[in-house]
């Protein structure tokens, strides 16, 4: 038994690799977004600086990569066909889990900033962001399913690949500009940056942006959520009054 303990503990230390003597000090242009009825977008710039902690630590090209995501829930994807002239839902697939948002920029490209070792472990790309076990056993081509996530969302600016948009100053300074669409959901969003060499993680830093509605959207979701009849009735009430002020005003332009 002892020497099976030994194996394993061997094998954590291989794969954990050396002790890093990099850290990252980060700052953020935003660490809070309020969404309002006239929101249309926020940028952010993320910036910091690799600390090293021996001159030899700093000897080599490093490289950065950054990635910005919104809280991961399910996803149910449907595959239309038409039939009779009709477009029908024929397949589905429960994505287990997948991110409304995600951005990842590299100081380089993709491939060659980081391994397919370090992506699969610490889910960079957004590709392993999405998680999809429960695949119906009669689905075909499962995969074609969470590559239409990808898509779709990438032609609407929710998951974006910004590669070269790390830059890297002196292998010490780095900055980076992201920037978040209008079509943001609430959440606490999860920045992450990996500090790389040779396709490895050698140092990794995460922090939090909060992302929600204020003002009077605030005051509007929280009355739907917790009292959804006043909410019921007060939308009612404003089409009534709606409906009525535009059938008087068009009274008076005829009369």
């Amino acid at each position: 038994m002892r020497i099976l303990y030994a194996y394993v503990l061997a094998a954590v230390i291989a794969c954990a690799g050396p002790a890093s003597s990099q850290e990252i000090v980060l700052g953020l242009s935003k660490q809070e977004i309020g969404i309002t009825a006239f929101f249309d977008g926020s940028e952010i710039l993320i910036f910091g600086a690799l600390k090293h902690q021996n001159k030899a630590s700093s000897q080599g090209e490093l490289d950065v990569v950054i990635t910005i995501a919104s809280p991961r829930v399910p996803v149910t994807v449907r595959r239309k066909e038409k039939r009779l002239g009709i477009w029908v839902n024929v397949d589905a697939l429960e994505v287990d889990l997948a991110p409304n948002f995600y951005a990842v920029a590299t100081s380089g490209p993709f491939d060659q900033v980081v391994s397919q070792a370090s992506d699969l472990w610490h889910q960079i790309s957004v590709q392993q962001m999405i998680r999809a076990v429960s695949e119906p056993a009669k689905l075909e081509n499962p995969e074609d399913f969470t590559e239409a996530v990808v898509r779709i969302r990438e032609n609407e600016g929710l998951y974006q690949t910004l590669t070269g948009a790390v830059t890297l100053q002196d292998q010490t300074l780095f900055s980076a500009s992201v920037t978040l669409p209008a079509n943001l959901v609430e959440g606490i969003y999860t920045a992450r940056i990996f500090l790389m060499s040779d396709g490895d993680v050698i140092a990794q830093h995460q922090t939090a942006i909060d992302v929600r509605k204020v003002g009077i959207e605030r005051w509007l979701y929280n009355l739907a959520h917790q009292r959804p009849m006043i909410y019921g009735l007060l939308s009612l009430a404003i089409a009534i009054f709606a409906g009525w002020a535009a059938a008087a005003a068009f009274r008076a332009v005829r009369g």
